[in-house]
Formats: C-alpha cells, sequence, structure tokens
C-alpha cells in the first residue's frame, strides 16, 4: 500500500465516522486552546508588571520610609523604635553623593480642583522639577515645577493632560489661577499625555511644589524619595550610598527600605514566569485527556472496521501498513484538534487583548510550539495501541468476526 493509499485510508476513516472525529478533534482543540490562553494571560501579566516598573524611569533606587516593606513586624522594635519620617532635607542630602544622578522628593495626597465652578477628586502628587527628568515625562505647555528651594512652598501647579481637557474644556490653562482645595493656585505648566504608570494615570495628577503639598495635607513626611543613579553599573552602590546616608542622618539606624528597578523587575519576570510554566502544565493535562480520548476512539474504530481490516491482511496488506494507516488517522485527527486549538486560542487572546487594552495577551511562541507539538505526539502516543491492535490481527479470525 503506497502513502497515498495509507493517507487516503485515514481521511475515508475519519470522514465515515463524523461525531466520532469531531469529538476527537474538539477535545484535543480545547487542549491546545486552553494552552495558548492561559499562557497569553500569564505572560500577558508578566509583560504588563515589566511595562509599569519600566514606565517609571530607568537606572532608578527607590526609597521608603520604614522596614515594614522587607523585614515585617516585630513588637520589640514597635515598642522599642519609632522610624523617624523621611523629610525633604534627608533628600537634599542625597544630592552630595557621588553615584546619584539626580533624585526627586515625593508625597501623594487627594484634594478636590475647582475652576469656574467645575470640580472633581484627583490625586495631588508634591514634587519638584527633577521628577519630570527621572520618571521620563515631558511638558506640554508651560513651563516644569520651580526647582530652587525644595523647601518653599510657592502656590503654582503642573496639571496632567486630562485634567486640562476637564477642568478647562480647551480654554488656555497655564497663567490660569485653580482652587485646589481651600487654596488657589497658579498653573504654570500643562504635563504631555503619557498615560498609566504603577496604576496610577499621570494625566490625571496634579503636581506642586512638595512643601506645598506637605503644607496642604499637613505632613513633613515623604511619601518616596525617587534617584537616578548615574549609569546601570552604579545602582547598587547607589543604593548602598543611599542607605549609609540616611542610616547616618537617623541615628544610625535604618529605618527605611531601597529598593532598586532591576531588582524588583528581576523578580517580577522570574515570578510570574514560573506562574506562566506551571499554568501551562496545568493546561496540558487537557491535552493527555484528549489524547486518551483519541485512543479510546482508535480502539472502537478498530473493532468497527475488523472486517477491512481482515480483508485487508487477506489480500497481502503487512502488518506493519496497517499500523501505518491507523497511526495516519490518529495523526490526522490530531493535527486538525491542534490547528483548530491554536485558531481558538488566537482568537481568545486577542478577545482578551481587545476588552483589556493595556494587557499585552500575546501567547509567548515557546507556548504555541510545546502545545502544537505536544498534541500531535500525544496523539500518536496514544494511538500506537490501537494501531498495534489492528496489525496483530489474524485475517481469518478478522473476517470470521465480520
Amino acid at each position: 500500500m503506497r502513502k497515498l493509499d495509507v493517507l487516503r485510508f485515514a481521511r475515508d476513516a475519519a470522514t465515515g465516522y463524523p461525531l466520532r472525529t469531531s469529538l476527537s478533534v474538539l477535545a484535543m482543540a480545547i487542549g491546545v486552546a486552553a494552552v495558548v490562553v492561559l499562557t497569553a494571560l500569564g505572560d500577558g501579566a508578566r509583560r504588563y508588571v515589566v511595562d509599569q516598573f519600566s514606565s517609571l524611569g530607568s537606572n532608578l533606587v527607590i526609597v521608603l520610609p520604614g522596614r515594614s516593606a522587607t523585614g515585617g513586624f516585630n513588637p520589640a522594635n514597635a515598642v522599642a523604635r519609632t522610624p523617624r519620617d523621611l523629610t525633604i532635607d534627608d533628600a537634599t542630602s542625597l544630592l552630595r553623593t557621588p553615584s546619584v544622578r539626580r533624585l526627586a522628593p515625593l508625597t501623594v495626597g487627594s484634594s478636590e480642583i475647582s475652576f469656574n465652578g467645575r470640580l472633581r477628586e484627583i490625586l495631588v502628587a508634591g514634587t519638584t522639577a527633577s521628577y519630570f527628568d527621572v520618571r521620563g515625562l515631558k511638558i506640554g505647555q508651560g513651563t516644569a515645577l520651580p526647582d530652587d528651594d525644595w523647601n518653599r512652598a510657592q502656590p503654582v501647579a503642573v496639571i496632567g493632560a486630562k485634567i486640562r481637557e476637564e477642568i478647562f474644556s480647551g480654554q488656555p490653562a497655564v497663567g490660569q489661577f485653580i482652587r485646589l482645595g481651600n487654596r488657589r493656585v497658579r498653573v504654570i505648566g500643562v504635563l504631555a499625555p503619557s498615560g498609566q504608570g504603577m496604576g496610577m494615570n499621570t494625566d490625571e495628577l496634579v503636581y506642586v511644589p512638595v512643601a506645598f503639598a506637605q503644607a496642604m495635607f499637613n505632613s513633613n513626611t515623604l511619601f518616596r524619595i525617587l534617584i537616578e543613579a548615574k549609569s546601570r553599573e552604579q545602582i547598587d552602590l547607589a543604593k548602598r550610598d543611599t542607605l549609609a546616608q540616611i542610616k547616618s542622618r537617623h541615628g544610625d539606624e535604618e529605618d527605611v527600605t531601597v529598593i532598586t528597578q532591576d531588582a524588583v523587575l528581576a523578580t517580577f519576570d522570574k515570578l510570574l514566569g514560573a506562574l506562566t510554566a506551571a499554568v501551562a502544565g496545568i493546561a496540558a493535562i487537557s491535552l493527555a485527556v484528549a489524547g486518551i480520548l483519541v485512543m479510546n476512539v482508535m480502539l472502537v474504530a478498530v473493532t468497527q472496521r475488523t472486517g477491512e481490516i481482515g480483508l485487508l491482511k487477506a489480500l497481502g496488506a503487512r502488518g506493519s501498513t496497517i499500523r501505518r494507516a491507523f497511526l495516519a488517522e490518529a495523526g490526522m485527527l490530531s493535527v486538525f484538534g491542534a490547528v483548530l486549538g491554536y485558531l481558538l486560542g488566537q482568537f481568545g487572546a486577542f478577545a482578551i487583548r481587545t476588552l483589556y487594552p493595556v494587557f499585552p495577551a500575546y501567547p509567548p511562541n515557546w507556548a504555541v510550539i510545546a502545545a502544537l507539538v505536544t498534541s500531535l505526539s500525544t496523539g500518536l502516543i496514544f494511538g500506537l495501541m490501537p494501531a498495534r491492535r489492528a496489525a496483530l490481527m489474524d485475517p481469518v479470525q478478522a473476517l470470521m468476526k465480520h
């Protein structure tokens, strides 16, 4: 029997029982689609987190007040020590460290903005002009915040692009006076549209001098200090210098947490990469189930086609030929199921990206290839038993059973 005849035999066997064939193909397709969609979700989560941290800036070192972010809560420390606030003077002192290129103190709070009867809730970020450079944000109109004296509470503001649209409705914003809470503030700049960054939409923020924000919120502590190291190679040095400087100012007590952007990115990348692989493994179980279904279907096919097998062997077909014919049918079912599953999985990933545009749900190439190879291998492996059973049939007994 020629190879073309073997394929024709497998095709006729598959199309002769459309319901049986459809169920086998569907089972394999569901397994492949599950792998594609779930790995797209896992890898999409990894890319989203990496993109969010990357949007903060480059060569970034972040100083947080307190040690709870890494050391947890210790009752003894709570009684014996009270961590000091992170202040503007602490931030200023870090400018003297040789590994720091620039830095920006940051304090955040909520307030109301009003102009000509329009009113809405906003987030106010108290910072300095260097914040926009550290974060890579561009000023679309006007100027950035003053950078002369960080302790000077000047009543000026830079507003996000969306705030400008909603509050000023196309009117010129630069030079206008708005109210933040009960304070009158002059708009000196409008930020160019930039979108999301670490869960905050920068287009909806209002930026004021850090001392002005502290006066607004009646607090002298900072929420964060963002530091840009002079180079990628000096990130770890900047971290060590920062810890040493803050420790010397806080009575030789290490009561801040210093994290680097690279360390956070590497941790999330590794964690979410492992999660994606685990999810793919769980989804691949459905491929094993589909393989078992293919085996059961092929065993039924062997029983149903006993007479045909006996006739072929009586006419001189060898056992290896019969085996190849049934393996070709199993492979055909697996290929069609894999292709259908791949298309369904890509459609599912596309639907996720359409519903959530900020979420890059693209299935990784390794997952797609692994799913396709696994589905084909599973179909062939589980098709071996029925094929071998058909190949070992005695032609006389097969014809008698028929």
